[in-house]
């Protein structure tokens, strides 16, 4: 990717590497929503998504505030292009009550930790102008997440938060955290180097805190409460894909507005969702698939997804709760 000197880098990021975390695991705390390192996942047929309906209604839940982010809500419809404002800061909305995927290249070869961290900081940047632009285009205003660099374990207002389990968001405090040891393990573990591979893992856990704001978040765990593991897979799977897609939202409008992306990096950001899809987690794991157990689509899912949204640029393709085939 293109970064020079002169790029912005975040003011919303929290370096915490090196402090020590205290707490209880995950389990005690609330939801996270991590990156993808393989579990559960798996499409719906037409028949359960009318059983999901039905049972949504009954529950009290309007299925069309699921996919519209809440009651006369929606997708912004923001067209095709954005003029995003190109470098310098911008205002920072106040920090509110709220509510995963793995990449660096080699970090030994020729990158330190402050050097990522600068990355890491310039892709935050990038995605708070996108954001924030797509949302005013629509009349809304975008909160910024806080992005948490961390060492091994980290509290957060979900729980405990281990580096073992990668990057993931927290939507009750409406943050990202990350262990840029991670960003090792991606290319070493998962064959899925470069720094466009990076930038999609952030874009990722970025783009469930799109999901957040406009109220997707909330559906989705109210609706996963009152289902069956399984089923809440399925539904879990779908919020997944569609931060891949939103991920490669971003990824086309920023490279729009700022000239960002190289010859290679799209394929490198494909590379790594082909590469933490459940299926092939699974197979490498267990030697066995079982779709029941997914929670953030296939490998081919997780590419035509990310595809989806880098070859439209528009937000209302990622709309994965209505699609008949994932």
């Amino acid at each position: 990717m293109r970064y020079g000197e002169d790029d912005r880098e975040s003011r919303n990021v929290e370096d915490r590497r090196g402090r020590p975390a205290q707490g209880f695991p995950f389990p005690g705390g609330g939801p996270q929503i991590r990156i993808p390192v393989g579990r559960r996942g798996g499409g719906l047929s037409l028949t359960t998504l009318i059983i999901l309906g039905a049972l949504m209604l009954l529950f009290g839940i309007n299925p069309l505030d699921l996919l519209q982010g809440g009651p006369g809500g929606g997708f912004p419809d923001f067209g095709r292009e954005i003029q995003l404002p190109r470098g310098g800061p911008i205002d920072q909305s106040p920090d509110r009550k709220g509510i995963e995927l793995p990449g660096r290249g080699e970090r030994s070869a020729s990158r330190s930790d402050d050097e990522i961290k600068r990355f890491v900081s310039r892709v935050l940047a990038d995605t708070e102008d996108v954001w924030s632009a797509v949302f005013a285009r629509s009349g809304r205003t975008y909160n910024e997440p806080k992005l948490v660099l961390f060492t091994g374990a980290v509290e957060t207002h979900c729980g405990l938060g281990a580096a073992q389990v990668g990057p993931f968001y927290c939507p009750l405090d409406r943050k990202v955290y990350i262990d840029l040891s991670f960003f090792d393990e991606l290319a070493r573990r998962f064959k899925a180097p470069g720094d466009f591979a990076q930038a999609y893992v952030l874009a990722h856990e970025v783009g469930h805190h799109v999901q957040t704001l406009l109220g997707i978040t909330d559906k989705v765990q109210q609706l996963r409460a009152r289902l069956p593991e399984s089923q809440g897979n399925q539904v879990q799977v779908r919020m997944e894909l569609q931060a891949d897609c939103l991920a490669g939202v971003w990824a086309k409008l920023t490279d729009q507005n700022n000239n960002r992306l190289e010859p290679g990096d799209i394929e490198e950001g494909l590379n790594a969702a082909s590469r933490i899809g459940d299926d092939t987690l699974q197979r490498q794991m267990t030697g066995r698939v079982v779709p029941d157990a997914f929670t953030h689509g296939t490998s081919a899912q997780r590419v035509r997804w990310f595809r989806r949204g880098f070859d439209s640029g528009q937000m209302q393709a990622c709309d994965t709760f209505s699609a008949e085939t994932l």
